[in-house]
């Protein structure tokens, strides 16, 4: 057994489906879940005489990614043939990015999973080397006898997001992924379901003794398309690498697939190197220049990072981890609360643990929430549309919590008020008035009615308890007052008479 110390290093290729109406080189729509081959032109399959045109919108896209992750946007950018053959692929070449890519550098801010839900993890910043812009493939279905080709997907804007070998562990990497579509969705540049392949991740894995600085030949898993797949066979395939090392054999340079039942990495094909594509220049298409009053009207057009907003919650509304990281992965969720605030700022963190709490369960019970952001069910991550949908608006929110705090109702009727709102889309104040729940804040009415509990002889055993120093058996003394008031005695109040009325 080798007592030598091995250090994980990763880089992440994350291919990203922009959010467009058409194809990136050609007039045909492209959206999810249309009938095969339906979404394609001339361009698309390649016909003679069909020359591309670039999308405008995706090139716009493309530099709000490069300005949201503070990279550099170069001031000319060019088009590149990859060519090879396969069938997804009508052209025989792919139309992409090598020299002069879109963007270069910038970074990704990511949070580690913390030592406990409640905790914070830590946070990293991870480098990214540069990121292209492209044309997706078609997607091969295959089956016994054969395999079918869907041209649909073949030219829509694909961008590859390139990191440097920043990343040391499976973890960072599913937390890497976690930011970039956090990112994407919150400046509305990509949508990012690897369910639908509208984001698809390559992991470039080596082991190396900890200490050494040179990088060893690494290996690439080709399209992982879930957060499980990628961080499983990033973590087998170091496994894998250090048995080699250890055993004295020599790390291939090669591309592997993951297999997700038997959870190991297999060899595909022997790595390409660059020049097994034959890239050259695009004749069909010019270069591409940005200038500095596009980038700058383009810039105004981006929303705060999620991970600055999570800072700014919890700095300025005070508001706990475990709500802001709740809101965070959503903007339009955080967009719902700081309208509600807007409306009344004294509480801001009462309309937090209402949205958190409440709001965010009834939405996924009425099936307005969506899973999370890889698919997993979870009631906290909620679409535009389905907040747009909600029949309790921001103002109506913030109303019910202002009735509380003001004590016009209690906590446990503003539980019942919410159903109702949820249930109605009525203002709490109109539910508060029309089931007559407003409640009594007349001290005199409110003594009297404890006097009398107070005299019954049921009342003598709690009386004695609480005047032993037995705080809880104040309840008990609470109970038969608010049923005499039928619920409408303000519960603060009866705290405060029945203490003084008992010295």
């Amino acid at each position: 057994m080798s007592s030598t110390e091995f250090e994980i290093v990763i880089g992440l290729e994350v291919h990203v489906q922009l959010k467009t109406k058409s194809k990136v080189f050609a007039h045909a729509a492209y959206h999810y879940g249309a009938e095969p081959n339906t979404l394609i032109d001339p361009v698309v399959l390649a016909l003679p005489g069909a020359l591309p045109v670039l999308n405008k919108a995706a090139l716009t896209q493309a530099v709000r990614y490069g300005l949201l992750v503070g990279a550099e946007i170069p001031p000319v950018s060019k088009w590149d043939r990859k060519n090879y053959f396969y069938p997804d692929s009508p052209k025989n070449y792919q139309l992409s990015q090598k020299d002069f890519p879109i963007t270069m550098g910038g970074e990704v801010e990511i949070e580690l999973p913390g030592p406990a839900r409640n905790i914070m993890g830590e946070h990293k910043v991870i480098r990214l080397h540069h990121a292209h812009l492209e044309e997706d493939v078609g997607k091969l279905s295959h089956a016994t006898g054969g395999s079918l080709v869907d041209y649909n997907r073949a030219g829509a804007p694909l961008l590859e997001i390139v990191t440097e070998p920043d990343l040391r562990s499976a973890d960072e990497a599913v937390a890497l992924l976690n930011a970039i579509r956090m990112l994407l969705i919150s400046a509305g540049i990509a949508d990012c379901d690897m369910e639908k392949g509208q984001m698809r991740c390559d992991a470039n894995v080596s082991v190396r003794p900890k200490g050494q600085k040179e990088l060893n030949t690494r290996t690439e898993m080709k399209n992982l398309n879930s957060i499980s797949g990628v961080k499983n066979a990033i973590e087998y395939e170091a496994r894998r690498q250090i048995r080699e090392v250890e055993a004295g054999r020599t790390i291939q340079q090669e591309t592997r697939g993951w297999n997700a039942e038997t959870g190991r990495t297999y060899t595909l094909r022997t790595k390409e190197d660059a020049h097994d594509y034959r890239y050259f220049p695009d004749p069909d298409l010019m270069p591409v220049k940005v200038s500095e009053e596009e980038k700058a009207q383009l810039k105004a057009t981006l929303p705060e990072r999620p991970y600055d907003r999570q800072r700014r919650y919890m700095e300025v509304f005070n508001l706990p981890f475990t709500v802001t990281s709740v809101f965070v992965p959503d903007r339009p969720l955080c967009e719902y609360f700081e309208a509600a605030v807007s409306e009344y700022p004294a509480n801001s963190l009462g309309i937090a643990n209402l949205i958190a709490n409440d709001l965010l369960r009834d939405l996924a019970a009425s099936g307005k929430a969506s899973v999370d952001m890889f698919g997993e069910a979870d009631a906290s991550t909620v679409t535009a549309a389905s907040l747009a949908d909600c029949p309790i608006k921001p103002a109506q929110l913030a109303g019910l919590v202002k009735l509380t705090d003001e004590g016009v109702i209690s906590k446990q009727q503003a539980k019942d008020v919410f159903t109702e709102m949820f249930s109605t889309g009525k203002d709490a104040s109109v539910i508060v008035d029309e089931k007559g729940l407003r409640q009594s804040n007349d001290t005199g009415e409110i003594e009297s009615i404890i006097k009398e509990v107070l005299a019954q002889p049921t009342s003598a055993k709690s009386i004695a308890e609480f005047k032993a120093g037995n705080e809880k058996a104040l309840n008990a003394l609470k109970g038969p007052v608010m049923k005499a008031s039928k619920g409408k005695a303000n519960p603060k109040l009866v705290d405060e008479i029945i203490r003084k009325l008992l010295g």
